[in-house]
């Protein structure tokens, strides 16, 4: 019986896949969680309402591509003010419930030097000395 949740976990999972990248640790994870879920809504339980990413390590939230609410467990390239405003959080109080230090910012990796290197090539700073 269990190899059946497992099976439709998979299968979700596969698809998801298929039309998004993600990582091993986001496949065994979405595999875990679904596989759990499938099995406690066909035992005639309920989910639990906060979700899976309430558990989440807030170290391994930020990623190269992509950026997990810590929250929900939905995965973005930025974590912006109205996503956290439905979870009734600000940037700050996230920062501080998670653990971040307060100049974190709540992007992906990769976006994060992109921006860093468009500043960098800007160089705003010499413009306002002239």
């Amino acid at each position: 019986m269990t190899e059946n949740y497992l099976k439709e976990a998979l299968d979700i999972v596969k698809a998801q896949a298929s039309v998004r990248t993600m990582t091993e640790d986001e496949i065994t994870t979405m595999v875990r969680r679904l596989a759990e879920g499938i099995r406690t809504l066909s035992e005639g339980g309920a989910l639990p309402e906060n979700g899976d990413g309430a558990g989440m390590d807030p170290k391994k939230a930020i990623k190269e591509k992509s950026i997990t609410c810590c929250e929900c467990g939905k995965s973005f390239k930025i974590l912006t003010k109205k996503h956290l405003g439905t979870h009734g959080l600000t940037p700050e109080t996230y920062r501080e419930k998670c653990g971040y230090k307060k100049g974190t910012p709540l992007v992906c990796k990769s976006l994060q030097r992109e921006r860093r290197k468009k500043m960098r090539d800007m160089k705003l700073w010499e413009r306002r000395g002239a």
